[in-house]
């Protein structure tokens, strides 16, 4: 099916099970230990540790690995010098390893130790010695932005993009904003490090990995060892968080494949977590640069975004910081521009909400400056300046209810009870104010495949190679499997994470929920069709519930349909509706903060977040994601910053002692994520939308204006620590 229409009414309206707050599904085997993970999957493998480079940019003089070799339990040392030819590209789509001796980022690996034990192969690791010859390199991004270029990503949204002329309409605005926001070099602390099991047979190489995209992973290691993709499977049935950092290949499953293929046997290897700093991906660091020009009644005539984001000279992928610009707001004079700036550090990629989650953090900051100097209510601002239609594209909205979200803030957060002059309310000893921001989230589709199956015994097996990242995708699957086919949620199974599934899209961008479930839908809709084919029925006016399917007065058990089984597939792919309709996910954020007066600490009082995002497939894993995106942004704004050594490259706090992310003491118990009700007919045969990546947008740029209104100090440089504050305090405070 492709989305070129709206959907109208189907069996999903009914809304019996789907929608329903379900407890996980596979909850009890992962509170109990049962799900395994990519590095539990086999205990008789060899292990393997990465020998990480310990300069930035330079070439290996020499490599010693005698005396490693020579350790008990080692089986193979890899290095350049033998490491096989491998396929080249982008870090989307290929990972070599140990290439040749050029080092092109710090941590890059340079060697790879195999051994019968994870502490043979670490302590071996250490006695590999590497002799270098260190070039100057560019590392900070501040320092080289005369070196900046305008990226190109084929597939993706324009680097820049212009409506009318901005520099005439800024410079005859009446009211101007002319600022600048920088965020910091970010890592994605997911639980689970990454980890491969890798093992052939033959000449088909199976993976147990830790990977949020199975068949864009599959595609990549084919691509990288040179080998048909149909020799290449992946598994991965669980994942303990991603957040984009699991998107892509990594190091450890080429190591791991490379390794198991000289070996003939089974080899293992799990980052540490002071080496995933390096050895993957990070979200780069930006600096932005915001101008509004605007009337004296508020409404904007100007609106430029600017930004510089920085990553290896071979990559591409830039942050785009800018794209919510394109939309969120009205303004006939628009200017916004990527610009990439080449720097000798590790890969920047995706990392969750990659663009909007610290695009907001500046723009929706900047909307609070402006809000100042008209004197203006922040949500009167935005209200005067909700558009119509997509100001860039100019095309209709296929929904969007970003007022009304504002709107239901300001009644459930007191916001009629802010004061707007900064500094003015005391609690004891703390500033307190409070502080709003707009949130928006592309809402995009991939293709995907879904197989469903009923059989004899009246269980429903669904099978697709989508992902779960913690989630919660088994439980809306079995959810909407058990409201198309009339089944209890207990009569369905959910099979995935692995390749020999039909495809599907995975787990990225929040578009996993509504591809991999329209997927499923459509082969539901196909069983239907069976079904009733064999009932005698209509299946456009047959109904299904309590395992049977029924017409008029007449009912039949689904199991006397079956036979020995019967089963069918569908899929989804974008249409009409993503070219010809603007497609995004709202929410409006509402934070209270404290400032000490004496310290300059900031605490998180309370917290709310309304959204709109479709139809909530399940109640409670939504609020889930929505509260975790939430967190996920206070962690942008008070704590995270990944610190680069500017004259070695590489990153100091490489680890989660000093790679500070909120804790259960930083957020307290009055945060709150509420859904308005919302269907959209345009968005996919589910009438969903993302949520996994809404949260967190625009949720620090809430936090930052709340630290304004409590205390006026406006930081623009993130994360906002008590040093920055204290510095930027009032006299009068």
């Amino acid at each position: 099916m492709e989305m070129d229409a709206p959907v109208g009414e189907n069996a999903l309206d009914a809304e019996q099970i789907v929608g329903k707050p379900l407890d996980r599904i596979d909850g009890r085997l992962k509170v109990t230990g049962g799900a395994r993970y990519a590095y539990e999957t086999q205990q008789d493998a060899l292990y393997g540790f990465v020998v990480e480079a310990s300069i930035a940019k330079g070439r290996i003089v020499s490599i010693e690995t005698l005396e490693a070799e020579r350790s008990p339990g080692v089986k193979l040392i890899l290095t350049y010098r033998d490491a096989p030819k491998q396929g080249t590209g982008n870090h989307r789509e290929a990972h070599p390893v140990l290439t040749g001796p050029v080092v092109s980022r710090y941590g890059e690996p340079v060697a790879f130790v195999v051994a019968e034990t994870f502490e043979q192969a670490r302590a071996a690791a250490f006695l590999v010695n590497i002799e270098y010859d260190r070039d100057r390199g560019h590392y900070a991004l501040p320092d080289h932005l005369d070196l900046a270029r305008v990226p190109h990503q084929p597939d993706g949204a324009p680097a820049d993009s212009e409506i009318g002329s901005f520099s005439d309409a800024y410079a005859n605005a009446p009211e101007q904003i002319d600022v600048s926001y920088s965020t910091p070099l970010q890592s994605h602390a997911m639980m689970e490090p990454h980890a491969t099991l890798a093992m052939w047979d033959g000449d088909k190489l199976i993976l147990h990995t830790a990977n949020q995209m199975l068949n864009q992973g599959q595609r990549a290691v084919a691509r990288t060892l040179n080998i048909p993709v149909g020799n290449v499977r992946l598994v991965s049935p669980f994942i303990g968080g991603g957040f984009g950092g699991k998107l892509w290949v990594n190091a450890d499953a080429i190591l791991a494949a490379i390794a198991s293929r000289y070996l003939k046997r089974p080899v293992k290897v799990a980052l540490t977590r002071q080496q995933i700093f390096h050895v993957t991906t990070h979200r780069s660091d930006t600096i932005q640069r915001i101008r509004l020009g605007a009337g004296r009644d508020g409404r904007i005539t100007a609106i430029g975004h600017d930004v510089f984001s920085g990553n290896l000279p071979t990559e591409q992928v830039y942050e785009a910081a800018a794209l919510q610009t394109r939309s969120l707001y009205a303004g006939p004079n628009r200017l916004t521009r990527h610009r990439l700036v080449p720097l000798d550090v590790p890969i920047a990629s995706s990392m969750r909400a990659p663009g909007e989650a610290v695009g907001l953090l500046a723009l929706e900051c900047a909307m609070d400056e402006l809000a100042e100097k008209l004197k203006l209510d922040p949500i009167e601002l935005r209200i005067r300046n909700e558009p119509a239609e997509d100001p860039e594209k100019h095309i209709p909205y296929s929904s969007r209810h970003l007022v009304a979200c504002m709107q239901e803030g300001v009644r459930r957060f007191g916001w009629d009870k802010r004061n707007s002059i900064p500094g003015q309310v005391r609690d004891g000893q703390w500033l307190v104010g409070m502080g709003m921001s707009a949130g928006t989230r592309g809402n995009p589709l991939r293709f995907s495949r879904a197989n469903v199956r009923l059989d004899p015994d009246g269980i429903a097996t669904v099978k697709m190679a989508m992902t779960d990242i913690g989630t919660g995708t088994y439980t809306i699957l079995a959810q909407i499997a058990a409201e198309m086919l009339g089944l209890p949620i207990e009569k369905v199974r959910v099979d995935l994470g692995d390749t020999i599934f039909p495809e599907a899209a995975g787990s990225g961008g929040s578009f996993g929920a509504g591809s991999s479930g329209s997927a499923l839908f459509e082969a539901c809709q196909a069983l239907r069709e069976k079904l009733a084919g064999r009932a005698g029925m209509d299946p456009n006016t047959a109904r299904f519930g309590n395992g049977h399917i029924a017409t008029g007065e007449r009912s039949v058990s689904l199991t006397e349909l079956v036979g020995s089984g019967v089963e069918a597939d569908g899929e989804i792919e974008p249409g009409l509706n993503n070219q010809d309709f603007s497609q995004q996910s709202y929410g409006a954020h509402f934070a209270e903060v404290g400032v000490d007066r004496d310290t300059g600490e900031v605490r998180l009082r309370r917290m709310l977040g309304v959204f709109a995002a479709g139809r909530v497939l399940n109640a409670k894993t939504a609020r889930s994601q929505a509260i975790g995106g939430m967190v996920f942004g206070v962690g942008a704004a008070l704590h995270e910053d990944l610190v680069l050594d500017p004259r070695f490259g590489y990153f100091v706090n490489h680890d989660l002692a000093e790679y500070h992310v909120p804790v259960h003491a930083d957020i307290p118990p009055g945060i709150e994520a509420i859904f308005l009700p919302e269907l959209d007919e345009r968005s996919n045969p589910l009438k969903s939308k993302g949520i996994g990546e809404l949260g967190i947008c625009g949720a620090g740029a809430a936090i930052a204006n709340a630290i304004y209104n409590a205390c006026g100090a406006r930081i623009r440089n993130y994360p906002i620590t008590l040093d920055k504050v204290l510095a930027s305090l009032p006299k009068q405070a």
